[in-house]
């Protein structure tokens, strides 16, 4: 099983102390660190490849672990730290080098209103049927929201919750209800195993780490169907993109009895992007997609185009486009005109649909505030392994 080294201890401190969400660890480079989605090294000294190489064989620790990532090229594992959090390692190849991404986690399940997330997602995690998408960009904070929904759930109501993950993020204690975490590779041979199996182990929640292929896509909404809640993740940029990419899933001939089991099955498709504060923190920005009696028709005829024009004259309750949430933002003196007309769907639209309030849409100088990024004075003390020989 894969281990804390003294190397990896001393970064994820750093990550913990300084609210980074990312180190990136390469060879050519020196290992960087992102601090409120700015990326900066953490000091001068450039990585070579055996460096990366032993930094990694040293936290895999397990010779099989070493051999499946040498020959499927990819591997991701968790890895936690008391008092600090639990990290999220995907490790991989590139120029013929190891390299890997380190992600932070935090062992704390933020609360709705701490994420300033709307509290219709509290409403939706309650529900007793149906697929509900968490979708956006990688590093939009989709496993976040995702984790705070099942909690939520979890301290609501009795039940049996199980998750699929590749890997285990966040660790849910058992409280209302009974919750199962199955980690992809180490729990479970597959996310097609996982899934097959989901059945008989009498669910009433479903979490799906992430949709990544057709037979995925088929169990969410099979599961759905029949009378499970099913919470996923998806990448998408926003909900109309995420109809697209279900859609792209399934070939040509498939796609009518798409249409009609997605309309019956979909509950809603929450999609987010981070914005950055006036005060230089990121915030969530949030499109939300309640399938309505009219939205379900215009899925099971394949009108999705109309689907945002709808949205954007609903008056359903939850129901919001991501420039109408930006506009919310703004008003509310939460981000500047600048990142709101940069974060917009439509620019054009965001202008003016403020213009119509009256509001002064006329972008100041002094743009965006930077992040702080100062590093702490550990991170120029780390002591990389040395060069010596290494497995092979």
């Amino acid at each position: 099983m894969p281990i804390v080294t003294p190397v990896l201890e001393k970064l994820f401190c750093a990550m913990h102390d300084r609210n980074a969400s990312d180190i990136f660890i390469t060879a050519g480079a020196p290992i960087h660190i992102k601090i409120n989605g700015v990326v900066a090294p953490i000091n001068q000294q450039v990585m070579k490849p055996e460096q990366v190489r032993r930094i990694l064989e040293e936290a895999i620790a397990s010779e099989a672990l070493w051999q499946r990532y040498v020959e499927r090229k990819e591997l991701n594992f968790s890895l936690g730290l008391s008092d600090v959090g639990n990290f999220r390692i995907n490790a991989f190849w590139q120029r013929n080098s190891p390299a890997a991404v380190i992600r932070y986690v935090s062992r704390d399940i933020p609360s709705f209103e701490a994420l300033g997330l709307p509290p219709v997602l509290g409403e939706m995690a309650l529900g007793k049927r149906g697929l509900i998408l968490v979708v956006g960009p990688t590093g939009s904070g989709k496993s976040t929201t995702l984790a705070a929904m099942i909690d939520h759930r979890n301290s609501t109501l009795p039940g049996h919750i199980l998750t699929v993950e590749d890997p285990i993020e966040y660790l849910f204690r058992h409280k209302k209800s009974l919750v199962n975490q199955r980690d992809v590779g180490i729990d479970t041979l597959s996310w097609g195993e996982a899934l097959k199996s989901a059945m008989r182990q009498a669910p009433d929640c479903i979490l799906i780490g992430e949709i990544r292929d057709l037979e995925t896509m088929q169990a969410a909404i099979a599961y759905a169907l029949t009378g499970h809640l099913v919470l996923a993740s998806l990448h998408a940029n926003n909900t109309y993109h995420a109809l697209n990419r279900i859609v792209n899933f399934y070939p040509l001939e498939s796609r009518g009895l798409l249409f009609s089991d997605l309309s019956v099955a979909l509950r809603a498709i929450v999609a987010q992007r981070l914005v950055r504060h006036v005060k230089g923190q990121r915030i969530p920005a949030v499109e939300i997609l309640v399938n309505s009696r009219l939205i379900a028709e215009m899925i099971e005829k394949g009108n999705l185009s109309m689907i945002k024009d709808a949205m954007e004259r609903s008056l359903s309750p939850g129901v919001q486009t991501f420039d109408q949430d930006l506009v919310r933002l703004y008003r509310s003196g939460a981000i500047t005109l600048e990142e709101a007309i940069a974060q917009a769907d439509s620019p054009t639209n965001l202008q003016w649909e403020l213009q119509n309030a009256g509001v002064q849409t006329t972008i100041q100088d002094g743009g965006i505030p930077t992040a702080d990024v100062d590093l702490p004075s550990q991170m120029t003390e780390i002591e990389f392994p040395s060069l010596a020989s290494t497995k092979t």
